[in-house]
């Protein structure tokens, strides 16, 4: 059922000054939402905001159980772990069992075995002097909240095991067991059974996420549900967050124009799989048609897009998930891709915090810069008088000119060790101040991340929360901030 627009409350908040930082949907390639007919979500971390620190613990200790269960030594009940030790964006060296971050060029910048940070030259040494491959078997990538509890666990167990034991680690092996333990604990009910005998605990019910799927539906759009979960999960799930939102909906159904469960993505968007209608009592029966109203499971891309009729660029697909979702969706299609970072609130307020020391940092890079240059122009006038010098005694003046050359040399030199020691510790201070293991989801020091890069490739649009669209009309039109190369910089 469709209702009039505006609403009070929508007509409150589109109209008038700008969204705060925080409910900004920031974008990187150039959408008009007028041109876009079907909007489709992922429910998990997208639809679905999930308490991070209580999902965390409640994986970390099914993980754990699932580990003595084969056979790793009753202490790890009791290590010691921190759950803000891991972000998205890092990557895992199955072989040596360390924990990286880089930047886009894939250049190392920290790392951790355990919990021990790597030095300059650990790092250099294992990872500068050859080329590093992420995609193949030996690494791993960390790109959604729901794999933070791996790390976590790992990296624990690295640390308790080495302590505890002289024995050599299969870091190999012991990744493959914390990832099959936490895949089993979703498979048997652990996790999920717990998540719904008190989704309150686990999951915030955002109050703005009907009216938002509302104000989309009433502009003409169509929605779709597009998730990995299973159909009695998703039907709680989504029960739980829009089942009472507003009373003109019978039911969480009405907001939807399709119903897809159980995807299996990234899957979905390259194989074939057939659609199964999901019947009332659970059962599943093959689907001739996709319908309004009803419930769905399995399928792939060739058949939905065909369901939707409209061509692959006026569908705007909503994920968290960098390659389940929103990678593949940009890869496989032509749809375009908006991505949840749930981060972001957090991104933003350290961001807000260290704006002047990052404009300390900006400073201190151009007089770098400035004295580096003045540096060389110093012992280039000072080496040729020393090669003079080498052949011949210099005359007075020119021998007080090389005392003189000498002298600001060393001072030049001084004053860049002055400015590089100020600009480490200013720069550790504002990477403390995002994440004290690994500073900004966003950047490695001044580069982009391998996360930012990936959601700077893939993401038309990112923003913290799907309700973030309600501060924007449906027919606006994001413009990207024009982009230049460094020749194009003054």
């Amino acid at each position: 059922m469709q209702l009039t627009l505006p609403l009070p409350e929508v007509a409150q908040l589109a109209g008038g000054s700008p969204p705060t930082p925080s409910h900004r949907i920031y974008c990187n390639r150039s959408l008009r939402l007028e041109d876009v007919d079907w909007v489709g979500f992922d429910m998990d971390y997208t639809l679905a905001i999930y308490d991070q620190d209580e999902m965390d613990r409640l994986s970390i200790e099914a993980t754990i159980t699932k580990l003595l269960e084969r056979g790793y030594p009753a202490a790890l009940r009791d290590m010691k772990y921190r759950t803000d030790f891991p972000i998205r964006g890092l990557l895992v060296d199955r072989k040596l069992g360390n924990v990286l971050k880089m930047d886009r060029y894939k250049y190392v910048k920290r790392a951790y075995h355990g919990m021990r940070e790597l030095t300059k030259e650990e790092r250099r040494h294992a990872y500068h002097t050859r080329r590093l491959r992420p995609a193949s078997p030996r690494y791993h990538w960390v790109d959604t909240l729901y794999a933070l509890a791996e790390v976590t666990v790992y990296c624990a167990a690295v640390e308790h095991l080495e302590a505890v034991s002289d024995e050599p680690i299969d870091y190999d092996q012991l990744f493959a067991d914390v990832r099959e333990g936490i895949d089993l604990s979703h498979r048997d009910g652990s996790i999920l059974d717990a998540i719904l005998s008190d989704l309150p605990r686990y999951v915030y019910r955002d109050p703005m996420l009907g009216r938002t799927l509302h104000q989309l539906r009433s502009a003409g759009k169509k929605v779709f549900l597009l998730t990995n979960s299973q159909p009695d999960y998703t039907e709680r799930m989504m029960t739980y967050l829009l089942g009472d939102t507003l009373p003109q909906y019978r039911d969480w159904r009405g907001y939807f124009d399709l119903v897809l469960c159980a995807a299996k993505k990234p899957t979905f968007f390259t194989g074939e799989a057939p659609f199964e209608e999901v019947l009332e009592d659970g059962d599943r029966r093959a689907a001739e048609r996709l319908e309004r109203g009803k419930t769905y499971a399995g399928g792939d891309l060739r058949g939905l897009q065909s369901f939707l009729g409209t061509t692959g660029d006026r569908v705007l697909y909503v994920g968290d998930h960098i390659y389940g979702d929103v990678l593949r969706a940009k890869k496989e299609t032509a749809w375009r891709t908006v991505m949840i970072v749930q981060e972001m609130e957090e991104e933003l307020g350290a961001h807000g915090e260290v704006e002047h020391s990052l404009a300390r940092l900006d400073a201190l890079d151009e007089q770098r810069f400035r004295l580096l240059e003045e540096l060389r122009d110093q012992q280039r006038a000072l080496k040729a008088l020393e090669r003079e010098r080498s052949q011949r005694a210099l005359a007075p003046a020119l021998e007080a000119e090389r005392v003189r050359l000498r002298r600001a040399v060393d001072r030049l030199k001084q004053r860049v060790r002055i400015a590089e020691r100020e600009y480490d510790q200013l720069e550790g201070g504002v990477d403390h101040r995002f994440h004290r293991f690994w500073g900004s989801l966003f950047k490695t020091g001044p580069e982009v991340s391998s996360f930012g890069h990936q959601v700077e490739a893939y993401a038309c649009l990112y923003t913290a929360r799907v309700s973030n669209f309600l501060y924007y009309s449906p027919l606006h039109y994001f413009q990207s901030p024009r982009d230049r190369m460094p020749h194009e910089l003054r």
